[in-house]
């Protein structure tokens, strides 16, 4: 891990927070590494710095300078804790890695977390992939259209991107492994969990699967981090299936509404009239398929990725 990295994770990770230790927050983040940049400097000049020397070169009040203080005196234990998890396979990519995923930077900006845990092969996040979401809840007939779906993409040479839920998101991710091909995964629980089972770890080590996520290894579910990571998956796919979303309620609702409103990618609903949130979100602008859509979410999108070592 360089030095820059390793600030990142001392200011911004939640492991190893003692009593008034406050990580910052991905927007807090982005504002200070903008300050830094004004001032032509590295998260890591600030790691050996008093309080006193980060209020002159930063121009910060105290208590701002304080909590950074107190972060960076984490070294020891955080180091701890990395090499704990670095055993079981879960590893950290900060926004100072050329690894971190190019496409969140280049869609979400600021609003990318400053790090992902992640256990798997990062180089699955330079293919194009096609995200899938759907309810926990999912009936026999959504997940047959799901595993139809995810055949037809597959065969147009795309991954699939999920949140890693039970229901559509698992059966997508299972189908397109079993197809030869990927899958990549945006969790908002535990990883360590995710681990435990043969499956997962069987598909880690054939390359085929990559779990990543922005809340600490064991933490809990949390709504909160459910929703920012919705965005992950729009963000990383070249369009989304929305399979059935409850109408004005739940999850897939919540982040199929807000990519619609900020763009983030094409998305895809299955027109199904027994579904009235499908209907709702076909009504709001998401493209409508069936059985007769091809697969093609029309060519991968371009564009400059951003190379700052900490934007």
């Amino acid at each position: 891990m360089n030095e820059n990295a390793e600030a990142i994770v001392l200011y911004c990770s939640r492991l190893s927070c003692g009593e008034g230790v406050i990580p910052l927050e991905p927007k807090e983040w982005s504002d200070l590494s903008k300050l830094l940049l004004e001032k032509n400097l590295t998260p890591s000049a600030l790691l050996r710095c008093t309080k006193a020397e980060i209020c002159d070169m930063l121009s910060v009040g105290d208590e701002f300078a304080e909590r950074l203080v107190r972060l960076a005196e984490r070294g020891a234990s955080i180091a701890f804790e990395l090499e704990k998890y670095g055993n079981i396979g879960i590893r950290v990519v900060t926004r100072a890695d050329g690894e971190y995923p190019a496409l969140l930077k280049r869609v979400l900006g600021n609003k990318c977390p400053p790090l992902f845990y992640y256990a798997g092969d990062l180089s699955l996040l330079g293919q194009a992939a096609i995200g899938y979401v759907g309810s926990r809840k999912a009936d026999d007939d959504a997940l047959a259209f799901t595993e139809r779906t995810v055949e037809k993409t597959v065969r147009k040479g795309y991954g699939v991107v999920n949140g890693g839920a039970k229901g559509v998101d698992e059966t997508a991710g299972r189908m397109a492994r079993e197809l030869g091909s990927f899958s990549i995964e945006y969790l908002a629980d535990s990883m360590m969990k995710r681990l435990r089972t043969g499956q997962t770890a069987r598909a880690i080590q054939n390359n085929s699967l990559l779990l990543l996520s922005a809340v600490s290894p064991d933490a809990g579910f949390h709504v909160g981090n459910a929703m920012m990571r919705n965005r992950y998956i729009y963000a990383q796919s070249e369009g989304t299936v929305v399979v059935k979303a409850d109408a004005d309620s739940g999850g897939t609702w919540a982040g199929a509404t807000e990519n619609l409103k900020s763009g983030w990618c094409r998305e895809f609903c299955w027109k199904n009239e027994r579904y009235r949130g499908n209907m709702k979100l076909i009504e709001r602008g998401a493209i409508p398929i069936d059985d007769s859509w091809d697969g093609d979410p029309t060519s991968p999108r371009e564009g400059p990725v951003q190379t700052s070592l900490f934007d």
